[in-house]
């Protein structure tokens, strides 16, 4: 693996380049290893598929954000500088356990029910051909079109924004700012630079909305009661931070993953082609093999803990890998095999328990619609080598950075 910090080996540029190999290895070995993470925590990773369902649902593993600084400190094993969140930003329901949690998240269920979620199909499909429009205009102009900025992020970003009614004009900006934050990189002023300027944009936004309330959903959070409870300023910047990060990040990587492997794998593009009810069990595998998430976000045991074959010791930090959980054989069958006919279901690509994805419909979704579409309207090719396409660095998420590809309208050859 390279480095190593108190025998522990560094997860750095060579994981993040090809995870698939390191957490194969890993899973052979243990249910859970302890590690480094890049900013020099030791954290304990959960590879097998068991192990990581179990934790991701276990309530001796907890998600309170209010002494996570301290439990930071204790697994400190580089003193490199804290890179602290502004604190508007992480008072979400993804980092509290309940009662905090089911509170939190009984006021924002309603947006994302499957009959919301539903009712928004034809201006998914409206925004998506638009952007596709604008891809055909490119392709007469170049030999290829880059994928991530052409769709993957401005679809969902544009279905987000417009749920919440948040003005995007600088989404160049927002997109820095989210990479930033996401990525956890090792540079700890850039983290806060990036939350600063988000906590900034957000808390102007939520006093927008208390002046000037729309028919938006945000606004109506602002405005909520239920029986006298209503969320404070803070509840409402980090409610704000985790909607709209959370609900574009997962389908840009969801795009542009599917995109890459489909292309990768020419043989099951035909059978999708061939086949379009085939599309959605194909988002399925998409998920399964090369989810949008790399490890779930942080938790830490509230006592000493057997997971499988390791004792995990109490105010430990865990992270489960919904990446290596999907990719374990013996949950699996040929795992390491891209089939978009295999059975759906069953992988942890949105998580597991109370914490599982509020927009795991609408990134299938948009997944659906914007696949679908893309193949329905061009013949695609890679415009690069594999091998010089650059992932994202950064233990949470999975995702190229780019994706050239090189288009040709149907029925033109």
């Amino acid at each position: 693996m390279g480095e190593k910090i108190a025998g522990l080996d560094v997860l750095g540029d060579e994981y993040f380049a090809d995870p698939h190999a390191y957490h194969a290895r890993l899973r052979e070995e243990s249910a859970a290893t302890e590690v480094v993470l890049p900013r020099g925590m030791k954290a304990w990773l959960v590879t097998r598929y068991d192990e990581g369902r179990l934790a991701l649902a276990d309530p001796r593993f907890v998600k309170h954000f209010e002494r996570f600084p301290e439990v930071v400190e204790k697994n400190r094993v580089v003193d490199t500088e804290a890179a602290a969140f502004d604190e508007s930003l992480v008072r979400h329901m993804l980092n509290l356990d309940p009662p905090d949690h089911t509170r939190l998240r009984k006021l924002v269920t309603k947006a994302f029910t499957a009959r919301r979620v539903e009712q928004l199909r034809p201006r998914v499909r409206e925004i998506t051909d638009g952007l596709l429009d604008r891809m055909a205009e490119q392709a007469g102009t170049a030999s290829a079109v880059e994928l991530v900025d052409a769709l993957a992020f401005p679809l969902p970003i544009t279905v987000i924004c417009e749920m919440l009614d948040v003005p995007m004009d600088d989404r160049k900006k927002f997109r820095e700012w989210s990479n930033a934050l996401v990525a956890g990189g090792p540079d700890a002023q850039a983290i806060a630079t990036a939350g600063a300027a988000m906590a900034h944009f957000l808390s102007e936004l939520v006093e927008d909305k208390r002046a000037k309330p729309g028919d938006d959903f945000f606004s109506a959070l602002v405005h909520a009661d239920d029986e006298g409870d209503r969320l404070d300023r803070t509840e409402l910047v980090s409610m704000a931070f985790l909607l709209l990060v959370a609900g574009h990040e997962t389908t840009v990587n969801l795009i542009a993953n599917g995109v890459y492997h489909l292309l990768r794998h020419p043989e099951q593009l035909a059978k999708l082609r061939a086949d379009r009810s085939l599309l959605p069990g194909a988002i399925e595998e998409v998920l399964r093999f090369e989810g949008p998430i790399n490890q779930a976000t942080f938790r830490y045991t509230n006592e000493d803990v057997r997971l499988g074959d390791v004792l995990i010791p109490k105010d430990s930090v865990v992270l489960v890998s919904l990446l290596s959980a999907n990719r374990d054989g013996s949950r699996f069958p040929e795992a390491d095999r891209f089939d978009i006919t295999r059975p759906a279901g069953g992988h942890l690509a949105f998580g597991h328990g109370v914490h599982y994805c509020l927009g795991a419909p609408l990134a299938r979704m948009e997944g659906e619609i914007a696949i679908g579409s893309l193949l329905d309207r061009f013949d695609l090719e890679l415009a690069a080598e594999p091998e010089t396409l650059r992932w994202r660095a950064g233990t949470l998420v999975r995702g190229l950075a780019s994706l050239p590809v090189s288009l040709t309208p149907r029925g033109s050859r």
